[in-house]
């Protein structure tokens, strides 16, 4: 936006009321900010795909962050705000229906979009999000895992490269589903050899779109998460700071009680008639 001269500080010279928005996958600073990477890349970094699995099992996405969180909480969030609005203009309030069957559902439509062009099928491990060998976790020689979605062509290419395999025929053919399932294996075994940490140090500063598969305690202290102050420790207890992240606030962890310390109010409270 900033290269068509329509970045932040240009519109908002123009109209200062303006609420300008932009998502990304690794936000606006940290060390990570301009490197290329995916679902899967930003929710291992973050610690949210960490205990989506059995032990010792490659993770897979959280379900309760799809449904719950996203279908349900967040599409009420939007709903609510929307009656708002709607009632501040025309005076007149709503009922906000958010099922979480209808946005869970809805959250769908990128993924059905694929199937115009065939990147979706039918049989499960078959398309280009659930199949693919560039679509993966895979564990490192210690136990630990990485997460790798080098979607796009070029970035695929760099993904082969710093691994050594762009020579090899068969990689080189990356949408051939027939040899998904070989070519996983191949790099289940490759990946398991080394430990994460060396795999992490071999792609960094790269858009190979490859990342660390972090718990939230650990994911606090790496540099892109810690340049962010995405985890912050408030009164001993972990927990995410606020976002999404405005230009003109700062964000000033609250409080979090010890266990009891409210106690006797509470149950002043309720002894009252």
């Amino acid at each position: 936006m900033e290269r068509l001269g329509l970045g932040p500080d240009a519109c908002l010279t123009v109209n200062p009321r303006l609420v300008y928005g932009r998502m990304t996958g690794w936000g606006q600073d940290g060390p990570l900010a301009a490197t290329a990477g995916h679902d899967m890349n930003y929710i291992g970094l973050s610690g949210a795909l960490w205990y989506a699995s059995l032990p010792g099992e490659p993770p897979m996405a959280p379900p309760t962050l799809v449904g719950d969180i996203g279908g349900g909480a967040l599409y009420l969030v939007v709903g609510m705000l929307a009656g708002i609005i709607n009632a501040r203009t025309r005076g007149k309030g709503t009922v906000v229906d958010a099922a979480i069957v209808d946005g869970s559902a809805h959250m769908m439509n990128l993924l059905m979009s694929l199937g115009q062009s065939g990147a979706l099928a039918t049989e499960r491990g078959q398309s280009l999000l659930d199949g693919p060998h560039w679509c993966r976790v895979y564990r490192t020689s210690e136990g630990s895992f990485i997460s790798v979605q080098c979607i796009e062509p070029k970035f695929y290419a760099l993904f082969l490269d710093r691994l050594g395999l762009a020579a090899d025929p068969n990689f080189a053919r990356q949408f051939d589903r027939e040899l998904w399932p070989e070519l996983g294996d191949r790099l289940a075994a490759i990946f398991a050899a080394k430990p994460r940490d060396e795999w992490i140090s071999l792609f960094e500063g790269s858009d190979a779109c490859v990342g660390p598969v972090l718990g939230p305690h650990e994911s606090a202290l790496h540099p892109h998460m810690a340049a962010r102050g995405t985890w912050q420790a408030v009164d001993g207890a972990l927990q995410a700071a606020a976002a999404p992240r405005f230009s003109s606030a700062r964000w000033t962890p609250p409080k979090c009680p010890a266990r009891g310390e409210h106690d006797a109010e509470i149950r002043a409270d309720l002894a009252e008639p």
